[in-house]
């Protein structure tokens, strides 16, 4: 029997997408605070790459077997996918009170790889949360509702990093770097700590899950009922079929996933060290211009993120999605060339643009077409598509900074705009199942459904 799901208040789909404000600002975090850290450690441009291998190794591992895992998993109690990302939450905010105390940079990059466990094994099942709680017609809604909130704490995180910089950062700037990670950093990956935990609690206390059909719950069962070697393998084989039954438009968007995910790696690496070089700022100095850019587009992601979804109604997700691929591209290219701290605010409005629509317009679209006992593996699969990427940047991309593009930050962030571009001449060849109508993204606001 086929479970109808209600159509969710607006209150209802925010106290859903409340938890993913923690798991964001950790994640701005480590886009904009790691590796300045593994700097002030003794880190050096062509290394930095490899130092931060643990995201795309434990996002290939963790997601897709976490995602596999809460298919098969089913409690009254605790539900089916928050058991998983409330203990992603715990371990992630363990791992950000520890990391400022970091004595070398080899202890930092240990805490990143458990760091980044914590945060995929919360991220995966969030994304599958959603898909789980939503109808087709407000998917769209309910994803970019989650964009908005990983922009919100993005842009919580990036302040705090200046503010704090601004109220306790010590008047030499550089005798403090040289003297290894500043104190005033802490302050932010405290906060994160905090948020990371009470943030997932709002969610996994103000919204319940769908319990499972009767022909879901008796494969729940029976995958129970398997001996333990059984169950062990069970993951494996389903992220195997999975893939092998995966629709097309998932492979198509795969290559442009290639592009995009390489290029946005480039950028977090790279835009702190591209304002030393550019702007001649010290290391501090060039942190906090980071920071500020950071919550510029995070902060455009908030005001544009909900906007997209009637842009998306009108003219198409997809067309809305290829638009924003070249606005990135058009702002990764520019932004090496602006020499004015204040005017390079400019091209991260179209950046923010852009990544609301990759946060959100993406993972509607791939909801859409994959069968509901499946969700949990395929947003597995999906963040695969993103962390193979990565992986491939943090291989390949020091020796290319180092010999093909003359060790310069300012080179690789123009870099990374070429594959932004790249990015948007495949995503052209994206194509929905003729099935599915663009009006099921429609941001439909209901009163009722209580779950």
């Amino acid at each position: 029997m086929k479970i109808t799901k209600p159509s969710l208040s607006f209150w209802q789909i925010f106290n859903m997408n409340v938890g993913f404000l923690g798991i964001q600002f950790s994640f701005g975090l480590q886009q904009t605070a790691v590796n300045p850290i593994f700097s002030f450690l003794g880190a050096h441009h062509d290394e930095l790459p490899l130092l931060n291998l643990a995201g795309p190794v434990t996002g290939l591992i963790i997601q897709p077997i976490i995602g596999a895992i809460s298919d098969k998993t089913w409690s009254p109690r605790w539900g089916r996918r928050k058991p998983f990302f409330l203990i992603g939450a715990i371990i992630g905010s363990l791992c950000l009170f520890a990391f400022p105390f970091s004595p070398t940079l080899w202890f930092a990059v240990g805490l990143l790889w458990i760091l980044d466990v914590g945060n995929n094994m919360a991220m995966e099942p969030y994304r599958a949360f959603v898909g789980d709680k939503l109808p087709n017609k407000q998917l769209s809604f309910g994803y970019q509702m989650q964009s908005l909130f990983v922009g919100a704490g993005i842009v919580l995180a990036n302040a705090s990093i200046f503010i704090f910089q601004d109220w306790f950062g010590g008047v030499d700037a550089v005798t403090e770097a040289s003297e290894g990670i500043p104190k005033w950093l802490y302050y932010s990956f405290f906060i994160g700590a905090t948020l990371s935990v009470s943030t997932i609690l709002w969610s996994v206390l103000k919204t319940p899950e769908i319990p499972p059909s009767d022909e879901e719950y008796d494969e729940i069962k029976r995958h129970n009922a398997m001996p333990l070697k059984d169950r062990i393998k069970t993951p494996f084989t389903e992220i195997v079929d999975a893939i092998k039954d995966m629709p097309n438009f998932m492979w198509r968007l795969s290559a442009v996933y290639l592009f995009q995910w390489y290029a946005l790696f480039v950028y977090w690496q790279f835009i702190a060290p591209m304002f030393r070089e550019s702007m001649n700022f010290d290391a501090s100095q060039a942190l906090s211009q980071a920071a500020k850019m950071n919550t510029t587009y995070n902060v455009s992601t908030i005001v544009f993120a909900l906007a997209l979804v009637p842009l998306a109604l009108k003219y198409g997700g997809k067309k809305v999605y290829v638009f924003s691929l070249f606005l990135t591209g058009i702002a990764m290219l520019s932004i090496p060339f602006i020499q004015d701290s204040f005017l390079v605010i400019l091209p991260m409005i179209l950046f923010g643009i852009g990544w609301a629509a990759m946060m959100g317009i993406p993972y509607s679209m791939v909801s859409k077409i994959v069968p509901q006992e499946r969700r949990g593996v395929y947003m597995g699969i999906l963040n695969m598509m993103i962390v193979i990427p990565m992986g491939i940047q943090t291989l390949t991309f020091g020796p290319i900074v180092k010999h093909l593009l003359n060790d310069s930050a300012v080179n690789a962030i123009i870099f990374g705009g070429v594959l932004f571009v790249i990015s948007g001449v495949f995503a052209l060849r994206l194509k929905l199942p003729k099935s599915l109508n663009e009006d099921e993204g429609a941001p439909v606001i209901g009163g009722g459904g209580g779950h």
